[in-house]
This record gives C-alpha cells, structure tokens and sequence, in this order.
C-alpha cells in the first residue's frame, strides 16, 4: 500500500490513498486522468478544479492510475511515458491537490460502462460530488459516450459533471503526444519549453565499459529506472547531473559507440559529470535533458573521439551556464 501521507511541500500537505477502504471523504471535487508529463495542459486542468473546490469549500483530489490502462488492455503494449509513477506523484504534489486517489486499472473496470463507472466507481465509492473532465478525455467502455451523456449519468446520481477548455499557447495545444514526438526527434530543448521543466531520467549508476576513463573523459553508465520511459535518440547533450543531492553540469551520451563496436543493438546512456571523480557506483542518479549537442557518429580514432568530447564539453558548459532552470 502507499503511504497515506506522501509529500509535504510548501505547506501543502497531499494525501495518496490507493484503498478505497481508507478514503474518509463524504464529497470532494475531483479529476481523472493518466497526467503523463504533469504538463501545463494538465497544471491547467488542476487549476481549475482547484478553483472549482474552492468555490464549493470542498477538498480536491486528482484520481489516477499506477500504470497506463492500455497495458491491462493489451499485454503487449509498451508505452512511451514522460514520467515514472512515482515521478508524477512528484510533480502532482506541487499543484496544491489535497488528495491523489490511486486506482488500478483492471480488465472488469475496463469493461464498465461510462454511466457505471460514474455511478457505481466516481460517486459511490470515491464520492465524487463534482467531476471535471478534460476537453478531450473519454471513458467507459469503448469510450462510446460523450460529454452530454457524463452531464446526463451525473445529474441522475446527484454528481455535477464539468467540461475543461483547452489549454493551449502560441497556437500549440500542449499535449503528451507532442511532447514525446519532440523528444524522440532528440529535440529536447523544445519538449522542456512545453512542459516548464527539464525531462529527466532517474536511474542508478552501473558498470560500463571504462573507455572515457582511458581518455580523459571518465563516464557513469546509468541503468533506467522506468523501463517504459523516453529515451532520446542517439546523440550528445547538455544535461544536468544530480546525484547525492548535490546538482552538477555534464553531458550524456546515448548510442551504440560506433567508433569501438560494431553492436548496433547494444544501446549504452553513459554521463560525464564535470569536474566530479567521486565512486559513484550503484548510487541514483537523475540526469536533466537540457539541449541536443550532436548526432551520434563514428571516428577514425580513439585521439578523433576525444577531441570531439573537449569540444562537446566546451559547447554543454556554455548552455549550461545559461539554462539552470
């Protein structure tokens, strides 16, 4: 079970509850959704419903899922996420929510339909007393229903069912999918503008090779976490480098390492961490993608190699130094 008490952050204390025994509630306010990325898309919706709550002196309460749906759906579905769950609890925790209510997603949920899901799942167990759903978001099965019909399944169960509008900037509507497409292209710059943080990736350091050690640039192989996540394609790039709580400048480095191995299939995600020569093995560490540098590519040399990485390096500090944040 999750701790009930998960974050205290500025004074706002959020409660995670995953068993619906435990939820004391008699009415809140809530919205449901996968919130892959917390992006400003979804801090919008959250605002709102925030306002919403406020205005009825009511507690607000995002209802989530663990893992994505699709996967209870289709075993073989391998998802592209932004954030690992407990990173998105993280990032959820900053939006003032007073709960966050934890829902597995199984194959008998899924087969409910949207007014049984409204009725018998969001008003009789989690009390749901006002539901605000997104511009875009369909539920029940075969998402067969719209908006009018949630309005009408919730007027007959004493609930209020709210339609978001869009949130959007510069003509672009910020969505997960566009984020993920920019950071698959490796434009990594353009997918933190849209979400209003850095994209990471937690993991923990693990044996390599020991090549950039032998030429002047020794580097930490890091083994993701989540294994579902975004990794960007094989290049260079100024990232941030935290580890032992401590925030340090790098640069990573994703591919096969075509100028000593001829294995296309053996992708390795090694970091540099500038001025830094602690043993830092088996350690977590989370890596911040700030801007792409260069595509991967092979070299004559191992000499050719090296004078690449110095001028890599030069061109990460010079980002760096401006893009803390």
């Amino acid at each position: 079970m999750l701790p009930e008490i998960a974050f205290l952050h500025k004074k706002i204390l959020m409660k995670v509850v995953d068993d619906i025994n435990e939820w004391k509630e008699q009415a809140v306010v809530a919205t449901i959704g996968f919130f892959d990325g917390v992006h400003p898309g979804h801090r919008f919706l959250i605002g709102e419903m925030r306002r919403i709550a406020s205005e009825r002196r009511l507690p607000a309460a995002i209802i989530t899922f663990p893992v994505h749906p699709r996967i209870v759906l289709q075993s073989d579905y391998r998802p592209k996420l932004l954030n690992s769950f407990d990173e998105k609890l993280e990032l959820l925790a900053k939006t003032g929510i007073d709960y966050i209510a934890v829902m597995n997603f199984t194959p008998s949920l899924a087969a409910l339909t949207a007014r049984e899901f409204i009725v018998e799942v969001l008003s009789m167990q989690w009390r749901v007393k006002t539901l605000l759903i997104g511009y875009d978001h369909r539920f029940g099965h075969l998402r067969s229903d719209g908006f009018e019909q949630y309005v009408a399944y919730g007027r007959g169960c004493g609930m209020e069912v709210v339609g978001a509008e869009a949130c959007s900037a510069g003509g672009v509507t910020f969505s997960s999918s566009v984020i993920r497409q920019l950071l698959q292209k490796g434009d990594v710059a353009g997918a933190a503008r849209i979400l209003g943080y850095f994209y990471r990736l937690k993991g923990h350091v693990v044996n390599g090779y020991k090549l950039g050690r032998s030429i002047g640039f020794p580097t930490a192989n890091i083994a993701v976490d989540e294994a579902f996540k975004v990794i960007p394609p094989a290049g260079s790039y100024a990232v941030w480098v935290t580890v032992g709580g401590e925030r340090h400048k790098g640069m990573l480095y994703t591919g096969s390492r075509p100028t000593v191995s001829d294995d296309s299939d053996n992708i390795s995600i090694e970091v540099n961490i500038f001025d830094f020569s602690k043993d830092i093995y088996d350690e977590p560490v989370t890596v911040e993608f700030v801007e792409f540098i260069r595509e991967d590519m092979k070299f004559d040399s191992l000499d050719e190699l090296k004078a690449q990485m110095q001028a890599d390096k030069c061109k990460a500090d010079g980002i760096l130094e401006k893009r803390k944040c």
